[in-house]
């Protein structure tokens, strides 16, 4: 009971972080009702293929991790395809959080020294504690992770008394913007890259698994709405558009919340919360991406590298991303979400889909048929696509 507690929690951790950061400057302009909605359908559709996840896991090792199970049904290749994506869905996290955490600090600094001034000292201050090792930063994380949220909980005892009905009530400025924000409501509920770590410390105990998944992301579905209803209810819908038109980056979300409230505090609160959020989630996004580094370089090249030379390999590609795209935070967490629906939709239908031809008795099995797993399917496709058609003009971008 301990370990489903404590992997509920890990689940739970896992999504809050600064992908739920995003969430306000996406859906400025969709509106409370619609937002809830695209809540309550990604979350339904995370949760779904998660515990596909769990009924594959009958048919493989409790160690096995995702580029095992890919292999065990496609071979190399499916091997490769996995690992590859796995990496680029991390490096896109690790740039959207230097490039969000850059902003934030850099409004702590002295004006004149540049956003290039507090990406780089984020990226260096944060990257050490990853690169010096795993011991360095556990200890630093659960200090700011039970900070955050003695933070988060600050954040909306500040902001819910103050939320206004006709905030709520708007609608949405453009109905396309709905399609347009999914891929980063997306990525704000992806924990499924950690599963087979949960997977391994529960000894295989698929419905101990199950149980930790369910109530894991329905606690972070509750946390989602409680701080979407705190923010649109608390944000003039037209005044925060034009503010994040001047700044679409936290700093922006800080300043919105400044600028309608006229609340010091309650912005210093949103900062404090934000900055706790991107801190946690870099943390734990940059030592698994070190750590899938180090594993491929090992396994696949027989290089054994140093922390440095893995911590260059692993900050210098995100660092250059967003010292070029300095806005670039809802951007690179679009690709994210692309990546990740690969990742978290697609593969794990088309390995239930064979694994059910060829264990079709197995004890759990996920609720729905083929139908399901076809819908499903293009789901992930669809969303996939979202910031290909943004990008070429066919979909509005979510901010600005």
């Amino acid at each position: 009971m301990n370990k489903t507690v404590g992997s509920t929690l890990l689940v739970s951790g896992t999504m809050i972080g600064a992908g739920m950061l995003a969430m306000p400057l996406t859906s400025a302009g969709i509106g409370f009702g619609f937002t809830l909605v695209l809540l309550l359908g990604l979350w339904a559709l995370l949760t779904f293929t998660a515990l596909l996840f769990v009924e594959l896991y009958q048919t493989a090792d409790s160690d096995a991790g995702i580029g095992t199970l890919a292999e065990q049904y496609f071979g190399k290749f499916g091997r490769v395809v996995a690992t590859a994506v796995l990496i680029i869905f991390l490096y896109a996290l690790i740039a959207a959080y230097i490039s969000g955490g850059g902003s934030l600090l850099n409004s702590l600094l002295s004006e004149g020294l540049g956003n290039s001034v507090g990406i780089i000292l984020f990226t260096l201050i944060f990257g050490a504690f990853i690169v010096i090792g795993t011991h360095s930063v556990d200890r630093i994380n659960r200090v700011l992770f039970f900070v955050m949220l003695a933070a988060f909980v600050v954040v909306l005892g500040l902001m819910l008394p103050e939320i206004k009905m006709d905030n709520l009530l708007a609608m949405p400025i453009d109905s396309a913007l709905i399609i347009s924000a999914s891929p980063v409501f997306f990525t704000a509920f992806g924990f499924h890259g950690s599963i087979p770590s949960l997977n391994k410390y529960l000894d295989g105990n698929v419905k101990a698994l199950r149980i930790s998944i369910l109530l894991g992301s329905a606690i972070t579905l509750g946390a989602y709405i409680l701080w979407q209803l705190s923010t649109h209810g608390l944000l003039t819908q037209n005044e925060f558009l034009q503010i994040l038109k001047e700044d679409a980056t936290l700093n922006g979300l800080v300043k919105a919340t400044l600028a309608i409230t006229g609340s010091s505090v309650i912005a210093s609160a949103v900062k404090l919360f934000s900055t706790l959020a991107l801190v946690t989630s870099f943390l734990g996004v940059g030592l698994g991406l070190l750590e899938c580094i180090e594993d491929l370089l090992k396994r696949s090249f027989n290089i054994s590298a140093g922390r440095i030379s893995l911590g260059l390999l692993t900050f210098i590609p995100p660092l250059a991303f967003a010292l070029f795209y300095p806005e670039g935070f809802i951007l690179a967490l679009g690709y994210a979400g692309q990546m990740f629906a690969f990742y978290a939709v697609v593969l794990p239908v088309s390995l239930v889909w064979k694994a059910r031809n060829l264990h079709p008795n197995l004890p759990y099995r996920v609720w729905g048929g083929n139908v399901t797993l076809l819908i499903v399917l293009i789901l992930g496709v669809v969303i996939t696509s979202i910031p290909f058609a943004i990008r070429a003009g066919y979909l509005p971008f979510v901010v600005g």
